[in-house]
C-alpha cells in the first residue's frame, strides 16, 4: 500500500472492511485469509482473498465505474485474446461505509517486470499479439471514448499540456518534448473506426512469470478509440532494439506511432507533478517514458 495518500477524497479501506463486505454480501467467501497487497495501484485497493482471489476497492471515485465495466465487457473480450486477463468473479456493492461498487477477480500468480525478470524480445512479440488481437474485436455496443481520455482526438489535451510543459521546464528538455508533442497533435487524426483499446498498457499493469508475460491486468482505460495509447509498450517498457520488434509485430502507421508518442508524454508530464510528493516511483517512470519518447528517432 502507499505510504501516504496520492489524491484528494482518497478513501482508505481496511481488512476489517473488506472481511465485513464478504460475510454480508459474498458469505462463501468470508472465510477466506485476507492479505492487503502492497502492489496496489492509483485508484485500488487491494487484498489477496486465500489463494486464488482478489479484492479490489476503488480508493478514489474517479475508477467507481471500473467494476462494472469489467463485468459487463472482459467476458466478451477474453475469448479473443492471446493472454489471460482478471475477468470478474463477483462484483460487490457499495455497503458498510463503503460508497462503491467494487469486484473480485481471479489472482494471477507472477510479478510485475522489474529488473531482468522478462525477456524483452519475447514480450515484445506477445504485448503486440495481445494488441493486434484487442483492436480486431468487434466494437458494436462498445463505450466511445470521450473528454480527454485515453484515445480521443490527441488535441483535446493540448490546453492543458502546453502550459504544464512549460510550467516543468526546469525538470525536462522542454524544446525537445514540445517537438515531439507537436509532432504528436500535428499529426493525421484516426479515421479508420474506433477499436478497442485497453489505454493503460504500462509495466504495472503486466504480470511476468518464467521470464515471460503472463497476463494483463487493470483495465480502467478500457473503450472504444483511437488505437494509439496502446503502443505505449514501445516507451514505457521495451528498449530501441525490442521496441523495433514491437512495430514491426504490430504494425500502424506513422501517424499512430507519432500520436502513440503523445499518449506516453501527456500523461507521464501529468504524472510527474501529480506524483511528486507521493510516489517516487511513479515520478521515475515518468522521467523514464519522457527520456525514452525523446531518444526514439523513429
Amino acid at each position: 500500500m502507499a505510504t501516504a495518500k496520492m489524491h484528494d477524497g482518497q478513501i482508505e479501506p481496511t481488512t476489517d472492511l473488506v472481511r465485513r463486505l464478504l460475510e454480508t454480501q459474498f458469505p462463501d467467501l468470508s472465510d477466506l485469509p485476507i492479505q492487503p497487497l502492497a502492489e496496489s495501484g492509483t485508484d485500488h485497493a487491494l487484498y489477496r482473498l486465500g489463494d486464488g482471489l482478489v479484492a479490489r476497492l476503488p480508493i478514489i471515485d474517479r475508477a467507481v465505474d471500473q467494476a462494472e465495466s469489467d463485468r459487463r465487457w472482459l467476458p466478451m473480450l477474453e475469448p479473443h485474446l492471446t493472454l489471460p486477463i482478471p475477468v470478474p468473479v463477483a462484483v460487490g456493492q457499495p455497503g458498510e461505509g463503503y460508497p462503491w461498487p467494487w469486484s473480485v477477480v481471479p489472482w494471477i500468480a507472477g510479478e510485475i517486470p522489474k529488473g531482468d525478470n522478462l525477456d524483452l524480445a519475447s514480450a515484445a512479440v506477445d504485448l503486440a499479439q495481445f494488441v493486434k488481437a484487442l483492436h480486431g474485436i468487434p466494437t458494436a455496443g462498445g463505450p466511445v471514448k470521450s473528454g480527454t481520455t485515453r484515445g480521443v482526438f490527441l488535441g483535446n489535451l493540448d490546453g492543458g499540456i502546453r502550459p504544464l510543459i512549460e510550467e516543468l521546464q526546469n525538470e525536462i528538455d522542454a524544446t525537445a518534448v514540445t517537438r515531439v508533442w507537436d509532432a504528436a497533435v500535428a499529426a493525421p487524426r484516426w479515421d479508420a473506426p474506433l477499436v478497442w483499446i485497453h489505454g493503460d498498457i504500462q509495466p504495472g499493469n503486466l504480470i511476468v512469470r518464467e521470464r515471460r508475460l503472463a497476463a494483463v491486468i487493470d483495465f480502467s482505460g478500457l473503450g472504444l478509440g483511437d488505437p494509439a495509447p496502446d503502443l505505449a509498450p514501445a516507451w514505457n517498457l521495451l528498449d530501441q532494439g525490442t521496441r523495433a520488434i514491437f512495430r514491426n509485430t504490430i504494425g500502424y502507421d506513422d501517424a499512430t506511432w507519432a500520436r502513440g508518442k503523445g499518449w506516453v508524454l501527456a500523461p507521464a508530464l501529468q504524472g510527474l507533478r501529480y506524483y511528486r510528493s507521493t510516489r517516487p516511483d511513479f515520478v521515475v517512470a515518468a522521467r523514464h517514458q519522457i527520456d525514452a519518447v525523446l531518444a526514439d528517432r523513429t
